[in-house]
């Protein structure tokens, strides 16, 4: 893991009489992909527009790049890419443009427009007006843009929400090229298997708290109490059966026996994992 490019410590904020985060405290690491997951309402935005200065927190330190939150350097911003709900294109500009007019902003050669355009599906849209995108394509955009410059840090608010499954998988390809390369990305989703794919840690966050953080796999193995198997058997029957000697015996049996199709534990998944710790679901 490399060094810690975001560090939140006992981190609060209030509004008037509503508490948004209550004491957090996480770290982001150079080259690590960490998924801030819970419901709306919970949080997720408040702690995006605070690590990037657009919010005073209420208490506690955060610090980007080792730079205090509440005192960042607007070059900084030379660094850090952002993707929220609120991130808006110049609608008179076309696809192409729009990229160019933040290349030259971020001194980045503008033969990476070409690159990202192609591999976010745009490239054939280059000349059209960013007004005239559908929604879908204008997040494409948006997420070209925040990568244009491969920043040190990446804070993607839902940013594969309302993508078709074609490029939301390319979208993620360049995800984990950005990590590769040692960006730090800090992710919200309301798709677990998304973040059960790319997160090398995930944050649970319920009505402003951190209520687990560890792996994806970690936490689904340790709310894996009833542990259970779900058997393929040629004739086409399913069986599901219990961790116990007998059942290993039985097991033992359909592969001795050339019975056995398939075999896949039964451990919850990261959906689950938040149901049973907060008892909401993530919607």
């Amino acid at each position: 893991m490399g060094k810690k490019l975001i560090q939140v410590e006992r981190l609060s904020k209030k509004f008037k009489d509503q508490v948004a985060l209550k004491d957090i405290s996480f770290s982001v690491h150079a080259g690590e992909i960490f998924g801030f997951l819970g419901p709306s309402g919970s949080g997720k935005t408040t702690t995006i527009k605070i690590l990037t200065g657009q919010l005073a927190q209420s208490s506690g330190r955060a610090f980007v790049l080792n730079n205090a939150v509440e005192q960042i350097d607007e070059s900084i911003y030379e660094q850090i890419g952002i993707v929220t709900d609120n991130s808006g294109l110049y609608d008179r500009l076309t696809v192409y443009n729009n990229l160019v007019a933040f290349a030259k902003l971020l001194n980045v050669d503008k033969k990476r427009i070409d690159f990202l355009l192609k591999r976010v599906g745009l490239f054939e849209h280059k000349n059209k007006m960013a007004k005239n995108l559908s929604k879908g394509m204008k997040q494409r955009l948006i997420l070209s843009r925040a990568m244009l410059h491969q920043p040190k840090v990446l804070f993607l608010d839902e940013p594969t929400s309302g993508l078709d499954p074609v490029t939301t998988e390319a979208i993620h390809a360049l995800l984990l090229e950005l990590k590769e390369n040692g960006t730090a990305i800090f992710l919200t989703t309301h798709n677990m298997e998304e973040a059960t794919k790319l997160c090398d840690s995930v944050a649970l966050l319920n009505d402003g708290l951190i209520v687990e953080h560890d792996t994806p796999k970690a936490l689904t193995l340790k709310y894996n109490q009833d542990k259970r198997y779900q058997v393929l058997l040629k004739n086409e029957k399913e069986v599901n059966v219990a961790h116990s000697a007998e059942s290993i015996q039985q097991i033992n049996h359909w592969l001795l026996n050339d019975e056995l199709l398939t075999i896949h534990s039964c451990e919850p998944n990261l959906e689950q994992v938040f149901l049973e710790v907060t008892g909401r679901e993530l919607v």
